[in-house]
């Protein structure tokens, strides 16, 4: 009998509960392998409008990032640069990312404002744009995305955390130190001889003396400059290697352009500024900080037989275009 007993105790083991074991050994193992994919494939991004987190496919929106970014009308070539560019940000900060995240969004990696990258979703391009923009230009925006899926910029062997970009450079970009703080390698100025076509590679803004007098006291209350004495209290005494203007004379203040920029609200800081009556006159050139790729002259670049490829290794130094790890 005790024979008869462990053998049923056998069989019931045998039939029961090793399955039931191998079952829950599977699941163990093949469940950090599914966060781990859905992981690499979305980013969690703050939406400014609805102040909640949406947890996105990466590809989607990389999609919905060029579609805010640069125009759809674009060369392909350019577009697909422009892809690349926001994969390689968005990848940087999902690696960087940490519990607490940004002060402006905590609990994702990314925004949706230009504080990160300007992103739109397909739902609100189609309200934004119309029907004929989703029909001429979306297949264009998907096709450029899927043919670069999984590119990234990466620079000595690891993806770039800053693929900056703008809109205009007016001929040259800028060295990184030359307008933010830090210097780094892949951002340098180089020529970007296509903008031709850029509706404000030069432009024109006209302030009054008094507000621009009242402007720059509002900011710098301790700043001397008066109506009367505009013509002396005002010189430009350092240009940047890209043009931009890295100080200026401001009666007893010494800002750099990016300050007048900010304060009047001009299109770049390389500008050259002249009297006309009562006004100031600033004639500007290029739109943007000037750092990285110009989208201008990405495009120009690619009507001209450039590859995505070359755009980008052209505006970013010594960078490579590889697979995400």
């Amino acid at each position: 009998m005790r024979d008869i007993f462990w053998t049923v105790v056998a069989v019931f083991a045998t039939i029961i509960l090793i399955p039931i074991l191998l079952i829950q050994s599977c699941d163990i193992q093949k469940e950090p392998t599914k966060k781990i994919v859905e992981s690499n494939k979305t980013v969690r991004v703050y939406i400014n409008k609805t102040r909640e987190i949406e947890k996105i496919d990466l590809e989607e929106y990389i999609k919905g990032v060029v579609s805010s970014e640069m125009p759809a009308a674009f060369n392909i070539e350019a577009l697909k640069a422009q892809a690349i560019a926001a994969r390689s940000y968005a990848t940087a900060r999902k690696d960087t990312y940490k519990e607490d995240g940004h002060p402006g969004h905590p609990g994702a990696e990314l925004c949706d404002g230009v504080h990160c990258q300007a992103y739109k979703s397909k739902e609100d391009l189609k309200e934004l744009k119309g029907k004929k923009w989703m029909e001429d230009y979306w297949p264009k925006i998907e096709k450029a995305v899927e043919e670069t899926k999984g590119l990234v910029i990466t620079y000595s062997g690891e993806p770039i955390n800053q693929p900056l970009f703008h809109s205009t450079s007016g001929g040259k970009t800028e060295n990184s130190e030359d307008v933010f703080s830090a210097s780094v390698p892949y951002l340098r100025s180089v020529e970007s001889p296509y903008e031709a076509k850029a509706p404000h590679c030069e432009d024109q803004q006209i302030v009054s003396i008094k507000t621009f007098v009242s402007k720059i006291k509002n900011r710098y209350k301790d700043c001397d400059i008066v109506e009367g004495n505009i013509k002396s209290d005002l010189k430009i005494l350092e240009r940047s290697t890209g043009g931009r203007i890295l100080k200026i004379q401001v009666g007893n203040k010494i800002l750099r352009g990016r300050d007048i920029r900010d304060i009047v609200g001009l299109r770049s800081a390389n500008f050259k500024v002249r009297m006309g009556g009562g006004d100031l006159i600033f004639d500007t050139i290029g739109y943007g900080h000037g750092v990285g790729m110009s989208q201008w002259g990405a495009n120009g670049m690619a009507e001209r037989g450039s590859t995505f490829e070359e755009i980008l290794k052209h505006y970013y130094v010594g960078v490579e275009i590889e697979k995400m790890k």
